[in-house]
């Protein structure tokens, strides 16, 4: 098995339609966050069968997938290594997963990306150890770093352990960028959907003055009157 099978299986489920619909969603254009992306134009449904089919890729094939210059490779690659944890248990398999994920963030360089594998693979591998990674890569200067940080702690917060994530919230609460700012928002909603009064008790102090994009994203699910209160101020 080599990166070019799967790249060849890949390129036969292109679409040159989907394709250019995909470089506008995710801002290739010039000066935008996805500038000079790449696409095949291949579904995520599609890509997730890929990557099943070749879960067996070996880490020299992962990275020249997940160093591809185009998008739908590398987040297959990412899918690959995602199962590939999932399924072997052993702890040194999992610490080498991670490492050779902390060594290839930069091509880890998309919304998408980030949170269809950080909270797997990082989320799951620090629920029982010091997460003291999560705050190194939440004061990283690369905002991808940045995303894996608070998304990485949707795995906690899915059982009901809300410290780090929102301590990590709070570090990048003044972020310029929207798309950290739709992250925290997106994880402080989840928050509230196990305790809305955690969320609640955190936003008090901070409402305010956080980004309305990240405000929210955090109340979408309380009641209408409730959410028109805090966005009046």
């Amino acid at each position: 098995m080599t990166s070019q099978t799967i790249l060849s299986a890949l390129q036969a489920l292109g679409n040159p339609e989907k394709a250019a619909h995909l470089s506008r969603f995710f801002k290739t254009g010039p000066g935008q966050y996805g500038e000079g992306d790449r696409f095949l134009g291949v579904t995520v449904p599609e890509q997730r069968l890929i990557a099943k089919k070749y879960q067996h890729a070996e880490l020299p094939v992962l990275k020249e997938l997940i160093t591809s210059p185009y998008h739908e490779v590398r987040l297959t690659g990412l899918l690959i290594l995602v199962e590939q944890f999932k399924k072997n248990k052993q702890t040194a398999f999992r610490q080498t997963c991670i490492d050779f994920y902390l060594t290839h963030t930069v091509y880890i360089n998309n919304w998408d990306l980030v949170d269809l594998s950080c909270y797997k693979l990082l989320g799951v591998w620090l629920e029982d150890k010091n997460r003291q990674l999560l705050y190194t890569l939440a004061h990283s200067s690369l905002l991808w770093e940045q995303r894996i940080a608070i998304v990485s702690c949707m795995h906690f917060v899915r059982r009901g352990d809300f410290q780090d994530c929102l301590a990590i919230a709070d570090l990048l609460l003044n972020h310029p960028h929207d798309l950290i700012q739709k992250a925290v928002g997106w994880l402080l909603r989840e928050v509230g959907k196990k305790d809305r009064q955690v969320l609640k008790d955190f936003l008090s102090p901070r409402y305010t003055h956080m980004p309305r994009t990240m405000l929210r994203y955090a109340i979408e699910h309380f009641p209408e009157e409730e959410r028109k209160r805090y966005l009046l101020h």
